[in-house]
């Protein structure tokens, strides 16, 4: 009984003592740019107390500033509430599948290389390449790291963007990452729109050159597409129609039910299923 009283004691000095350090360093979220600047200096204790550079942390905080272009996009995403038909042909779905297949007919050998190692085939890669860049024609040009910044703070997704942004540091710090570099409103990088946490985790180095370039190089960028569908259980072999095996794996690219059949299909028109 007495040691039960004393481990519930020590538990509970424990959590206070828990709970005041992390008062200490935690970054409150804010719906308005009026506490951006407060987030910032919050965050600056709680990455350094992580032991993230201090010398990356000040050169990172210093270029980010709050993106009202990223809220507004955040809050406005409505073609993914579009039907199937819309959603299309507000992407352009016709004209992705005819540069999709010269591309994959000029790109044969990459693609074959692709499939190889990580059992990808053409179709899905070229539709998600399309519609996430027209084929790197058009990356974004918002301030990376103030858009993903931006949502780190904001509170309706803030622990997903939280992580986010460390990855961001991760990037930074390794030379991966400019401070400067643009991308898509959430922050999304290169030709087939990576968040930082996907850089991290699956970007791969597709033309061997040593070094691992989603904006400047397609092979980097599709090869690091495949291995993320790798990464979240595509079967070579398998389909990726829905109700087929690998479009669990396509599900996880996006989260719109719209996209992920815009994928599937732009996809088998392409792979000529």
């Amino acid at each position: 009984m007495r040691l039960s009283k004393f481990l519930s004691a020590a538990f509970l000095t424990a959590a206070m003592v828990s709970s005041a350090g992390g008062a200490a360093y935690a970054a409150q979220c804010g719906n308005s740019a009026t506490g951006f600047d407060a987030w910032k200096r919050d965050f600056r204790n709680e990455a350094a107390a992580r032991g993230v550079s201090p010398r990356v942390l000040d050169k990172v905080l210093a270029s980010v500033s709050y993106s009202n272009a990223t809220i507004r996009a955040d809050r406005g995403q409505r073609s993914f509430k579009l039907s199937f038909d819309q959603f299309m042909q507000k992407r352009g779905g016709a004209t992705i599948i005819s540069r999709g297949k010269s591309m994959k007919k000029g790109n044969a050998a990459l693609f074959a290389k692709i499939e190889q190692r990580y059992g990808v085939p053409a179709g899905p890669l070229i539709a998600i390449w399309g519609m996430e860049s027209g084929f790197g024609s058009f990356m974004g040009k918002e301030h990376i790291l103030s858009a993903v910044a931006t949502l780190a703070y904001d509170c309706r997704r803030s622990d997903f963007f939280t992580d986010q942004f460390y990855a961001a540091l991760q990037l930074v710090g390794n030379g991966s990452l400019a401070v400067n570099a643009r991308g898509a409103a959430h922050g999304e990088i290169g030709q087939t729109q990576f968040l930082p946490r996907s850089v991290v985790r699956y970007g791969v180095d597709g033309d061997g050159d040593g070094r691992v370039d989603l904006v400047g190089s397609r092979a980097d960028a599709l090869a690091s597409t495949a291995n993320f569908l790798r990464g979240h259980g595509w079967q070579p072999g398998a389909g990726y129609q829905p109700g087929q095996p690998n479009y669990r794996a396509i599900q996880q690219w996006n989260a719109a039910t719209v996209y992920q059949q815009a994928i599937a299909h732009i996809g088998a028109q392409i792979d000529g299923q």
